[in-house]
């Protein structure tokens, strides 16, 4: 095509780039040009020579850019077609586009620069070393024209040990190539840099206080800085030796270079990259100057702001855990300077909004906010607590030394509440006043040092008389701020180790718990079980004198004590005289109404009422606590109460009463009678609260508790990962309004009710699985109504309930109850969970504006969230109940809720030790004739496989499990089941042949079987077509590179195989190639 041809064409593009730069341009417009510029690269013949002119040093940036970016399309899509004239051509040019074709180096565009630089890349990924031997020296030729061109040659070295090292985007053989000849020839390269560096500082240093000389300065120091950013680039994976080269050359110019201003960043990013390279752990010897650095690293731990201090915790963890550092005498004497330190660090102060400490200062730089300093904070004070822990193991006596010292001097420190008070009390402590932060941090620092002294030292070298000495005064100390006593009894706790060498201390520890109940003081009296009963019967006489919580937690205490009386008798009769009020309420005629109404309950606790004053006014109050207290009591009883852990002396204690078939010893509850004759009325309560959320139960709600039955608000934060707000100016541990206490009433008394069936199992065994009718009872109660229970209350159902009774019921009662019970279940879960992942599916795609307003994004992104942890409760549901893996213990408790992704992660592989469990057994016989599943489950399993794959194949980690899965389930059930073909066949895109290929070897047992990763990566390209992917790559055009020829040598052919077998003997030729 004649120059004339090219200059037109060229014009024209010139038109459509400006058409699609201007921001005054009609969409309509910009559209067309898009696509007039586009279709040019992917069919004009004549691109390179275009690409070159649009190139040319006189066109504007934006059009250079753009006929650079048209020379990148050629290499990257058009390379592998296009004749060697043609390359040598494209290669000679952007070359000399290098040399002689771009502005001086303060001149040019960075984005010039940048595509100039791609582009010598994609040509090295494509032709270098074996179709271009002299690339090195080609660059190092143009490295000498000036800085403009040493610049440009640092970018494409950089940019090339990216691709290839880095990022690794080549094909497995031509990444190898490049690496081996890099590393090859990283001599000459790591001269090269070095030298220039060294170069271009010195030049930069002499001229830079010239101003006119200012703009050769600044061209070196321009050249400076794309060493040091290309160095970055190789001394992460470089051998040593080059970094450490003449002495350590590099490593001295480095720390020199801290020190200027224009280039500290990027010397500064070289250190930090070489010192984090892993050397060998043989021959370590403590370097010369290692007290200077222990005393250097001290001062950035001393440094006002607590994100620096936050930064030396884990070097100092690495060097208390240090085999060899960990003993040496100078780290060992900086210990007490340390913990001292540290003392300081734990004190929660330096709120950005504040102005009582200088770290608030320094956390206006570190911190956006109050909330997201406090969030720093607590995790900070986790990870100092580890490395105090690890320090007090190198030398305990003085730690618990420091703890004393410090617990002394608070206990004789005045109270300081500071400027604000707690809202609780006039002159009470906040969490923000003086002596609480302090207090706060010694009491953490405290228990940090003792518990880790009692598991380091010897039991014969624990400072007993000290430690006694320090429980005293604690036992001593008086306070009627809730704050402080807090701490106290925390510190009590703490030292509480002590005791077991002195047991006579034991009364005065017990009459400082009791006394700090109600903050009443009370006589000393023997520490024996009677005592302690009387004690809380007493408490507990008075209705109003302790929470829920506190009388929950007195009476679980007495159960677990009464558990050593290794007596059924005894303790059957205990528990039966502790129980008795709660008996005489729960089975009381109008107790047994409002928990078989729900609109007699919702009267009965007040969420009927519209209390014009809902901060004052809760007349309620009473009612709720004695249903709370029920349920607490009958929870409390069934968790702790328990036979002797040793077989024998369960015998001895009447508990034992034989053997399950399966040889697991039986044995008897001592509260079983008690619980179950309170059992009919907990199902009842269950089943009231479910038809709460029925709509014309919710209508009878009054306006103030219109929202009792919704998350609490600390819940949905928690959901949606946003911070939880900092209390304003108290710690109050009850609830701002009436509405919020009901809130939290219901939502704790439904997990309550689950957490006794969950553990019901457990604790009273045979006799809560035999009880008449259970399955028919559970499923007319606990999943009563489920199609209006929202996701929130669905999941803690399933996890401290569900879960658990499938994890510990006995084979024996799995037809009788739990398939019953899991059968519904699960088919209602599937159904209900994909409604609601279809409705998300389909907000994804649709526009929602009409809707935005009564479902603002917030509500969705809670609502999603709630379904994909429900999916993953239902899951983990499944896992449990079908599959077995040996030598694995489940854990019953609940998870916490910290779900990101990575939790979703899955064994690509299973293991091989899981198998089908005996429950799971059963639960597939409704799915199977006589030993074998039926077409139609097959087909849809394997189905629901490969619609996962186009769902979230997207997901790496999703995709490589779901295809192992498909492939297993192929190569399983294909031989017996020809459906599963139909079911490839209907795959978009698929290569028939080669599914007949494929599924010719799997069928065939007499054919050698192809290795595994084969199959697999055959499998694999068959069901391609199904597998989704984001939807930045749907539309991305393929980058093919092909390999050249090897610079490996060839591995020599297996005789048996390639030589023998081969009639003509030609092949005989290849034993004799070196």
């Amino acid at each position: 095509m004649s120059a004339e041809q090219v200059s037109g064409l060229c014009e024209q593009l010139v038109k459509a780039v400006t058409v699609i730069m201007d921001p005054a341009s009609t969409q309509r417009y910009r559209l067309e040009a898009l696509k007039f510029c586009e279709e040019f690269k992917e069919k004009c013949p004549i691109c390179v020579p275009c690409g070159l002119k649009l190139a040319e040093k006189t066109q504007t940036a934006i059009v250079r850019h753009f006929g650079l970016q048209i020379l990148e399309h050629v290499v990257k899509y058009r390379w592998n077609n296009m004749p060697r004239l043609e390359k040598v051509y494209l290669k000679n040019n952007v070359m000399g586009l290098i040399s002689s074709g771009t502005q001086s180096i303060l001149e040019e565009e960075s984005h010039i620069k940048d595509v100039l630089s791609r582009i010598v890349v994609e040509m090295i990924k494509r032709e270098w070393p074996q179709h271009w031997p002299d690339m090195l020296k080609e660059l190092d030729t143009l490295s000498k024209q000036g800085e403009t061109q040493t610049e440009l040659v640092m970018f494409i070295l950089l940019r090339l040990a990216e691709d290839v090292v880095t990022f690794q985007t080549l094909p497995t053989q031509r990444r190898r190539d490049i690496q081996q000849t890099l590393t090859q020839n990283m001599e000459k390269i790591f001269s090269f840099l070095v030298n220039a560096l060294q170069q271009n500082v010195s030049t930069y240093r002499c001229v830079k206080t010239d101003l006119a000389q200012e703009p050769k300065a600044q061209a070196n120091c321009r050249v400076g800085i794309a060493a040091l950013n290309t160095l970055a680039g190789y001394i992460d994976w470089v051998a040593l030796s080059h970094i450490t080269a003449d002495n350590c050359k590099l490593l001295e110019m480095l720390c020199l270079l801290l020190n200027d201003p224009e280039l500290q960043v990027g010397a500064a990013e070289c250190l930090l990259i070489a010192v984090s390279r892993k050397g060998s752990c043989c021959d370590i010897e403590t370097p010369a100057n290692f007290g200077k650095y222990l005393e250097s690293f001290l001062a950035f731990t001393t440094h006002p702001s607590q994100f620096l201090r936050s930064s030396t915790q884990i070097t100092w963890g690495a060097l208390f855990r240090h085999e060899v550092l960990s003993r040496d005498p100078l780290l060992l004497a900086i210990i007490p300077r340390y913990l001292h330190a540290s003392m300081t660090s734990l004190v929660k102060v330096g709120f950005p909004s504040k102005t009582d400490s200088p770290i608030c200062e320094y956390s206006r730089f570190d911190f956006d906010s109050d909330e997201d300093f406090n969030a720093f904070f607590n995790a900070f004070r986790a990870q100092q607590g580890e490395v105090v822990r690890m320090a007090c193991r190198l030398d305990p006596r003085t730690a618990f030394q420091m703890a004393g010292e410090w617990l002394k001097y608070q206990l004789t420190t005045p109270v300081d509440t500071g400027p604000t008070n707690s809202k609780t009390g006039e002159g009470l402590c906040s969490i923000f006043s003086p002596s609480f932060v302090q207090w706060d941090a010694m009491t953490f620092f405290s228990e940090s040092i003792i518990s880790q002294m009692f598991r380091t030292m010897d039991k014969d070298e624990i400072p007993v008389n000290d430690g006694i000495e320090l429980l005293q005064l604690v036992l001593n100390f008086e306070t009627k701020d809730p704050l402080i006593l807090s701490c106290v009894l925390t510190n009590v706790s703490a030292l509480f180790p002590f005791v077991t060498y002195r047991q006579e201390y034991l009364p005065q520890v017990l009459s400082k718990l009791f006394a700090s109940v109600t903050f009443e003081v009370t006589e000393e009296s023997k520490p024996n079980f009677e005592m302690l009963y009387n004690h809380v019967k007493q408490l507990l006489s008075n209705e109003l004198l302790l929470t829920q919580m506190e009388k929950c937690a007195l009476m679980e205490a007495l159960v677990l004590i009464s558990n050593q009386f290794k007596d059924y008798e005894r303790q059957k009769a205990f528990l039966e005289e502790l129980m008795a009020p709660v008996a005489g309420l729960w089975l009381s005629p109008e107790m047994q109404r409002v928990l078989s109404d729900p609109e007699a309950f919702i009267s009965y606790v007040g969420a009927d009422n519209k209390t014009s004053s809902p901060v004052l006014e809760d007349p309620s109050g009473l009612n709720r606590s004695r249903i709370s207290f029920c349920v607490t009591t009958i929870m409390g009883v069934v968790k702790r109460a328990r036979w002797p852990a040793a077989l024998e002396e369960a015998k001895a204690g009447g508990f034992f009463l034989g053997y399950l078939p399966s040889g697991t010893p039986i044995y008897r509850n001592p509260c079983t009678e008690q619980v179950l004759k309170l059992f009919d009325n907990l199902l009842a309560l269950i089943r009231t609260h479910n038809n709460l959320y029925m709509p014309e139960i919710m209508a009878r709600l009054g306006d103030t508790f219109a929202k009792a039955l919704d998350m609490l608000e600390v819940e949905k934060n928690t959901l949606l990962g946003l911070p939880q707000p900092l209390l304003e100016l108290y710690d109050s541990p009850v609830y701002k309004t009436v509405l919020e206490r009901m809130q939290g009433f219901f939502c704790t008394l439904y997990d309550n009710c689950f957490h006794i069936l969950g553990n019901a199992g457990p604790s009273m065994q045979q006799d809560f699985y035999t009880v008449e009718g259970l399955a028919t009872q559970l499923l007319s109660s606990a999943f009563n109504n489920l199609n209006n229970i929202p996701d929130y209350r669905l999941r803690p159902m399933l996890r401290v309930f569900v879960k658990p009774l499938v994890l510990s019921c006995p084979s024996e009662y799995y037809e009788t109850l739990v398939c019953p019970i899991l059968g519904p279940l699960f088919t209602y879960l599937h159904m209900r969970l994909s409604q609601k992942w279809q409705v998300i599916s389909q907000r994804t795609m649709l526009c929602e504006d009409d809707a935005a307003d009564d479902n603002p994004e917030s509500q969705e992104v809670l609502e999603e969230q709630l379904v994909r942890l429900l999916t993953r409760e239902v899951m983990d549901l499944v896992t449990v109940c079908c599959v077995s893996k040996k030598n694995v213990e489940h854990n019953t408790t609940a998870a916490v809720d910290g779900d990101d992704d990575e939790a979703m992660a899955t064994e690509v592989t299973p293991s091989a030790n899981a198998e089908l469990t005996e429950l799971g057994k059963c639960l597939m016989k409704q799915e199977v004739l006589p030993g074998n599943l039926l077409p139609d489950a097959v087909s849809w399993f394997f189905t629901s496989v490969l619609r996962g794959l186009q769902v979230h194949g997207q997901h790496d980690g999703c995709m490589a499990a779901l295809v192992n899965l498909a492939f297993q389930i192929y190569e399983a059930l294909r031989p017996r089941y020809t459906e599963l073909k139909a079911v490839m066949e209907q795959i978009p895109d698929i290569q028939l042949d080669s599914l007949e290929q494929f599924d010719s070897k799997l069928l065939n047992p007499t054919l050698q079987k192809v290795a595994d990763k084969r199959r697999k990566d055959h499998f694999k390209r068959l069901i391609t077509g199904c597998i989704g992917k984001p939807i930045g790559e749907q539309f991305r055009k393929e980058v093919h590179i092909r390999n050249l020829p090897s610079l490996f040598k060839k591995v020599k052919p297996s005789l048996e195989t390639d030589v023998l077998e081969n009639e003509d003997g030609e092949s005989f030729n290849i034993l004799f190639e070196p």
